[in-house]
């Protein structure tokens, strides 16, 4: 085949896929990248991310100088008064102070200011994950929704089958003709199945739209992934836990205000350079060291250290009782995981089989008159919730590992 005619194919192929998005597809994986690209809500946390990052150089900085500018010796009374030049002891002066705080509180400044900068990563982290984890489950939810309705669509396909060939046993004396009204009772129970299947694909489709945008509307691609949980690694990461990160910076940010507190009881100290001009003498330059005195640091200093120390305790007892919560639900959820391992397991294997059976069964002894169509609804209807049960299985399955996958944080 020439090169025109590939490219002829190429354009036709194209041109089919263009007019709609139904060539577009959307996978799990994507999905969960898109959310950590566009959400909102870490847009904001990186915004306080590099806030805090942004403030780290100035939490050690010393404070900034001041111009002293002033007039000393100024008459008020006499022939002199309000004469900045006429009397030898006015001078006009102006230089430069400078308080420098001690270097204990300088370096418990810039702790804290480093422990907000993790508290803000530790959050970060924490954010990530939870819109990995809400997007994944939006997929999920749009996924297997979308297998309820096509496991719907399909028994009603089957059902019209038999509907069709009722009026046949019916004129031949083969079925009686309640058995019509029951048929058409059966298809408005499942029609309403099926609109309450759809709406729940709306629903999915609308959560998923939050995270992804318009690509919500496109086809899904692919197969949930078989995400492996492994427990024991779970139990020994969770001081890693996405909401106990946070903690640890918290605890650095609480003891460098202890630090920052117990460095008051030092003081700071201050030097002033002054330049006095004296119009008809000397000019003059004066030197100036002042120093705080703490002389009452039993009732002003030491209070606020014993403050800041209990404020560390306080989170040291918040962090541990999170510990044994998340700890807790760890291990509920891991116990949950199992049993519907179990359950899915049996339901596929014996359950399936069973329920196949006893269709086959009630379709064989009605086709040979010896059955009713309601045995043969009712053993259709009991296959299907059975269907639908392992879609369930599957779905809760995938949700829990989903949700034991994104509690670690990176």
């Amino acid at each position: 085949m020439d090169i025109s005619r590939l490219r002829a194919r190429a354009t036709g192929l194209l041109s089919m896929c263009l007019p709609v998005a139904a060539c577009a597809a959307l996978s799990f994986d994507e999905t969960t990248a898109l959310a950590r690209d566009q959400a909102p809500s870490l847009v904001a946390q990186r915004g306080a991310l590099a806030g805090a990052q942004a403030l780290r150089p100035a939490a050690s900085t010393l404070p900034d100088p001041r111009l002293v500018v002033g007039v000393d010796n100024l008459p008020v009374t006499g022939a002199d008064k309000f004469s900045l030049s006429r009397d030898f002891m006015t001078m006009q002066r102006i230089g430069v102070m400078q308080e420098v705080p001690n270097r204990a509180k300088r370096e418990a400044r810039a702790a804290g200011a480093d422990a907000r900068v993790q508290r803000e990563l530790a959050l970060l982290s924490a954010a990530q994950l939870s819109v990995q984890r809400d997007a994944a489950l939006a997929w999920l939810a749009v996924y297997f929704a979308e297998r309820r309705v096509a496991r719907l669509d399909e028994l009603e396909r089957e059902n019209r089958v038999l509907l069709d060939t009722l009026d046949a046993r019916i004129v031949s004396g083969q079925a009686l003709p309640a058995e019509r009204t029951m048929a058409r009772q059966e298809a408005l129970a499942l029609a309403d199945r099926r609109d309450d299947a759809k709406r729940d694909i709306a629903k999915a489709r609308a959560a998923l739209r939050r995270w992804v945008g318009a690509r919500a509307d496109e086809t899904l691609a692919g197969e949930p992934p078989d995400l492996a949980v492994r427990a024991q690694q779970l139990r020994d990461d969770l001081h890693r836990h996405a909401e106990i990160l946070p903690f640890t910076a918290m605890q650095a940010a609480a003891q460098a205000e202890v630090g920052e507190a117990d460095a008051e009881q030092r003081g700071d100290w201050a030097w002033e350079l002054v330049y006095s001009r004296r119009p008809q003498y000397s000019d003059m330059m004066s030197i100036q060291l002042s120093f705080d005195l703490p002389w009452q640091a039993g009732q002003r200093q030491q209070p606020q250290v014993l403050a800041r120390q209990k404020e560390v305790l306080r989170i040291e007892a918040e962090r541990d009782e999170t510990l044994r919560r998340h700890r807790e639900e760890i291990e509920a959820q891991l116990a949950e995981l199992q049993a519907l391992e179990s359950q899915r397991k049996r339901l596929d294997g014996t359950g399936q089989a069973l329920a196949n059976e006893r269709v086959a069964l009630a379709l064989a002894s009605y086709q040979a008159g010896r059955g009713t169509l309601g045995d043969v609804l009712m053993a259709r209807r009991d296959a299907v919730e059975t269907q639908l049960r392992l879609i369930d299985l599957d779905a809760q399955r995938l949700a829990l590992r989903v949700r034991l996958n994104t509690l670690i944080a990176e």
